[in-house]
Order: structure tokens, then sequence, then C-alpha cells
């Protein structure tokens, strides 16, 4: 069982498992991560890739939606049970609806079929760098955990709560909340966001930030229209504030 991501010393070299049923598919990228000192392994069958990305230690999985045996999300869901290794969706339809189903349950990023090797490359680093930054946070000098209202976001734990209950967050969902509450009161606008969380370069069409957001407050049970932590500042980004304080019972 993998239930940390597995650390490394540089992107080139980390450990992949790739979950896809096209062998044209899976042959291009081994072919094209290979060279790059990228170690690839294949599953075909949704719960095969659910088996190994559980057995074996890898550094991210690139998951496919269409899956025989359990389709990609099933696969995403079973595995956020257990894990939070990394997980690049690939779809091949390239509805929202479907991106923003992956990224809800736990995705961290999604690439279309229709990806360049390059693009593949780049959005693996990105989710590979930002497992190793957010590792980095507890292995680092102890850091004193981030209180606003009733949330806790505490780096050295990895972990957050709110009013005493834990938070089931996602890395790229913690990676937000908690570059938030260390800057309490300061808008972050996306590309911040972005560069700090996902440490890839900002696409101006990337709305993956506000699915983000968009899971958080569910969690956090806020209301988009009255949030008690969350602000959007239109045009500028977002920004956590304090919550007001609620009327006692």
């Amino acid at each position: 069982m993998n239930s940390m991501p597995v650390p490394f010393p540089a992107v080139s070299g980390a450990r992949l498992l790739l979950v896809d049923d096209n062998p044209k598919l899976c042959r291009m990228v081994k072919e094209y991560l290979e060279p790059l000192g990228y170690d690839v392994s294949l599953a075909h069958t949704g719960p095969a890739g659910l088996e190994k990305a559980l057995c074996g230690d890898f550094h991210a999985v690139i998951l496919d939606v269409m899956l025989p045996g359990l389709d990609g999300f099933e696969v995403l869901k079973r595995l956020r049970q257990q894990s939070t290794v990394p997980v690049l969706m690939l779809t091949g339809r390239g509805e929202p609806q479907d991106r923003i189903a992956g990224l809800d349950l736990g995705a961290d990023d999604y690439v279309p079929k229709t990806f360049s090797p390059r693009e593949l490359l780049a959005r693996l680093r990105a989710v590979i760098r930002r497992s190793l930054v957010t590792a980095a946070l507890v292995r680092r000098a102890p850091q004193a955990p981030a209180v606003v209202g009733d949330l806790i976001v505490d780096p050295e734990k990895r972990s957050a709560e709110l009013r005493g209950s834990p938070l089931a967050l996602t890395p790229a969902e913690f990676g937000l909340l908690f570059a938030l509450a260390n800057d309490c009161g300061r808008i972050k606008s996306r590309e911040q966001l972005l560069l700090e969380v996902a440490d890839r370069d900002f696409e101006a069409f990337d709305r993956s930030i506000d699915v983000h957001i968009s899971s958080l407050r569910r969690k956090l049970g806020d209301d988009p229209k009255h949030p008690r932590f969350i602000l959007t500042v239109r045009s500028a980004g977002y920004m956590l504030k304090e919550p007001a304080q609620e009327p006692a019972p």
C-alpha cells in the first residue's frame, strides 16, 4: 500500500504506472518517457491498475477514464481511499464534466487523449513536483499550523480539520488550502496558486484551480455566494479570510 508519494531526488527517473487498454498509446508513452529516464509500468484493465497502484511504489499514475472491468473514475475513487499518489487522468472524450468528475474524485490533473508527448511530460513533472513540495513541508523545520477561525491547517502533519473534524483533502486541495491559509487576508491570483501549488507554467485557459477551489468549498461547507472562508476576488483571484463569528446555538 502506498499512503504517500515516494520521494526521489529528481523528476526524471520516476516510477510511473500507466493504466490504459490502448496498446498503441501505451507503446508511444513508454517509448517517449523511458529514454528520458522514467520507469513505466503498464496495466490494461481497471482492476489490474488499481491493484498495481496500491501495491507498487509509484511516483505518479497515469489513468485512463475508459477502462474494462472498472472505469477510471471508480479506480480513482478506490485508490483515494488508501493512497495519495499523484494521479493524472486521461480523457478521450474531453467533455468538461469528465475533467471535473476526475478532479472532484481526487485527480491532480487531466490531459485529453489528443495530448502531445511534451504536454504529457510537462503535466507529469508538475504533479510529481507538487507532491515533492508537499513532502518537503513535512521534512523541513517544524512549522506552526495555520489557524483561521475554526479551521486548522497543519503543514507538518499535512492535514486539515474544521471544528475538530478532519477534512479529506486531495494533495492539490491541501496545497491550495495551505497556500491560502498561509497568506490569510491576502489575494492569491490563479497564476500564483498554479506556480505555488502545481509548480508549472501558468496556462491562461487552465481552470483546474477553479475546480479544486469549488471542491474545497464543498468540503468546508462554504457557500460561494456568502463564503465564510474562501472569497473570489473578481479579476484578481482568491483569498482566505477570517470567518465571521457565528452566534452560539
